[in-house]
């Protein structure tokens, strides 16, 4: 091995394991560094990070240079290598510069959002390994390491949601988060066991090789009934995907999120946690080309996923809640896009999303501070004039999310819905008329959240208001450094990542189902995009949306009142959620203690202490009323004990 590729594979290691030497160092010695030695080091580590991913990696992959190999061996157990082993290809450097970049935005926010809070060393810690937990898992070139960067990441949300542990409703979320991504992991760690079986390794390489050879090979998973073994594998795997980037109906656990504190919220929602199903769907192109039926599943499911919570954003009135289902019914657009074969769309929206979401939470939590935690938006109001930075920004984030031009959310979201629309798989027709809808609903709902917040007089109380200000330059900052790429990286990125082969055999792709090629056929260049854009369907829905929230919130505020009492109906069922948690509250948790109720009762009560215990009591306690009965001090009575126990030993030897 050559010099060169030493050196790299120590940069490889670097990446991650300086945000582990951080989050060590500000975990056990945050006690001795203090406040400002816990944050210099975790920042300095994700600087590094990102440094090395933006500076060195991502040029170096570039320039052509991809690696594929174990960088540590840990043990080997029944054949099976258990490796750290990377794979730096132009998708996981991708991925890797856009986690460490919005990683250390909420590195350096959280200096000013958490000033206070006795917990800042602990956070710091966590939010640290949680970017190094999804380093991790980018970067791995196997599914263990995949699995463990994984399962990684779904431990760090569970301690960030319920960071602030003497809340009730922050307990509640977090043992929501863990239950439901069990549910989705379970599916995950069966799709990894299928692999193994099916293709006897683990590795990426290998098994993407030997796919095609198996694609039509059939398994009876149920006696009698026969299942592709490639559409198992995928749904299986696509199982976890929906648990972990929140697709109904696993979508429960993420409004509930919002229970830790907005940093977090921020890091989960934009570029961490989420976005490791869209990542792994993705990564596992070579799969899913092979199973339409996958394909399809993954198709509908990201379809409903992203109009159904769009329309649930319209009625939340937390300002956090409505950017939390904003960022359900994006991940919805990503996975159709997935599920159209459009893998490097879906990439690029996760990529322009990350930006301009993280704005968002940011802006809000900006809000928030200013407003001493206040979170609801009916007690906002007017703040343009006392937040100028903050109301900017928002605009910008807004705009991007809304997909208007030329702005970041408009390339991509017009690309999926594009996508979907040349897409001839089954069910991109519901699918291409739920991502249309989904334009008109979301420019509607984020800019309810623009004019509620920002416009109008201020609904908050005397005191409140006196000491609005502008938040303290640690916030600010990183709402600017998110704001420009959320402006200009789209129409930067559009060109080499979709139709100048950025992504190279990072990704794989059937001719048939090869949709950005046919796009890219017709494509003449950033101008005529965004002129073309300006004439489509999605930007005319876009704008509808915008001037519906502008109709209803500034011109005429009394209208949501009146349209809540006459659809009082729909407003509940949106309010509500689809009525999804009581539904699982009722079958799935009612039905568990129903069950273990009757275990309580037959198991504990009737065999356990009823049969065993008290059973064996009252069994010895009879035996010893025999026995009492017998040692009756009559030694005639024992004489013939004696004669009857000589006559059975001697029948039953001469039986013998």
């Amino acid at each position: 091995m050559s010099g060169f590729e030493v050196d790299f594979k120590l940069v490889y290691l670097a990446i991650p394991l300086s945000c582990l030497l951080g989050s060590v160092l500000a975990g056990l010695l945050g006690w001795k560094i203090g406040r400002v030695g816990a944050h210099s080091v975790t920042i300095l580590g994700v600087a590094v990070a990102f440094v090395l991913s933006a500076f060195v990696v991502l040029p170096d992959v570039l320039a052509g240079n991809i690696f594929n190999g174990p960088v540590y061996t840990w043990g080997v157990s029944g054949g099976i290598p258990m490796e750290v082993g990377f794979l730096i290809d132009p998708l996981s450097a991708l991925m890797m510069t856009v986690v460490t970049f919005v990683s250390l935005m909420v590195h350096i926010y959280t200096i000013g959002y958490m000033h206070d809070d006795p917990g800042y060393q602990r956070f710091f810690s966590y939010i640290a390994l949680f970017t190094f937990s999804m380093l991790m898992l980018v970067m791995s070139n196997n599914f263990l390491l995949l699995f463990f960067g994984w399962e990684a990441v779904g431990l760090m949300s569970y301690l960030l949601i319920g960071f602030w542990f003497t809340r009730d409703s922050a307990t509640h979320a977090q043992l929501k988060a863990f239950l439901v991504n069990r549910v989705g992991d379970f599916g995950f760690l069966l799709g990894v066991a299928a692999i193994y079986l099916t293709f006897s390794t683990l590795d990426y390489g290998a098994v993407f090789a030997i796919a095609p050879q198996v694609a039509d090979k059939s398994i009876q998973v149920i006696p009698g009934v026969d299942w592709n073994v490639m559409t198992l594998i995928c749904i299986l795997l696509f199982v976890g995907a929906m648990g972990k980037s929140a697709q109904v109906p696993l979508h429960v656990w993420l409004p509930d999120s919002m229970e830790g504190p907005t940093p977090i919220s921020a890091l989960i929602h934009a570029a961490t946690m989420v976005t490791a199903g869209i990542f792994m769907v993705a990564r596992m192109s070579p799969l899913y080309e092979l199973s339409e039926t996958a394909l399809s599943v993954v198709l509908v499911i990201g379809a409903l996923t992203a109009f159904l919570m769009a329309l649930v954003g319209i009625v939340q009135n937390d300002i956090k809640r409505v950017v939390a289902y904003s960022t359900l019914s994006q991940l919805g657009y990503m996975m159709v896009a997935l599920g159209a074969s459009a893998y490097s769309v879906g990439i690029f929206h996760l990529m322009t999303h990350a930006f301009f979401k993280a704005l968002l939470f940011l802006a809000a939590g900006s809000v928030i501070i200013a407003l001493h935690h206040e979170q609801d938006m009916r007690k906002m109001g007017g703040l343009r004039q006392y937040m100028p930075i903050t109301f900017i920004t928002a605009w910008v984030g807004a705009l991007a999310l809304a997909g208007i031009p030329p702005f970041a959310g408009f390339f991509s979201k017009d690309m999926i819905i594009e996508a979907v629309h040349q897409s001839q798989l089954p069910g991109s027709g519901i699918a291409y008329a739920a991502v249309l809808c989904g334009v008109f609903v979301t420019a509607f709902y984020i800019f309810r959240m623009l004019f509620m917040t920002f416009y109008g007089k201020p609904r908050m109380d005397e005191h409140t208001l006196k000491h609005v200000r502008e938040s303290p330059w640690v916030v600010t900052v990183p709402l600017v450094l998110l704001a420009i790429p959320s402006l200009v990286i789209g129409f930067m990125t559009i060109e080499p990542l979709l139709f100048g082969g950025y992504f190279g055999g990072s990704i794989k792709v059937s001719p048939t189902h090869d949709v950005v090629r046919f796009i890219g056929e017709h494509y003449r260049g950033v101008g005529p995009f965004i002129a073309h854009g300006l004439q489509s369907v999605p930007f005319m829905f876009a704008v509808a949306g915008i001037g519906l929230a502008w109709f209803m919130y500034i011109r005429y505020p009394f209208l949501p009142g009146q349209l809540r009492e006459k659809f009082g109906a729909i407003y509940t069922l949106l309010l509500r959620k689809y009525f999804v948690d009581e539904f699982n509250d009722y079958v799935f948790a009612g039905g568990a203690r129903a069950f273990g109720g009757l275990l309580w009762k037959i198991g504990d009560i009737k065999l356990i202490d009823g049969l065993a215990v008290n059973g064996t009591a009252r069994v010895i306690g009879w035996v010893s009323l025999m026995i009492r009965r017998v040692q009756s001090g009559y030694v005639y009575h024992y004489a013939f004990a004696m004669i009857l126990g000589l006559f059975l030993l001697i029948t039953f030897f001469l039986h013998r």
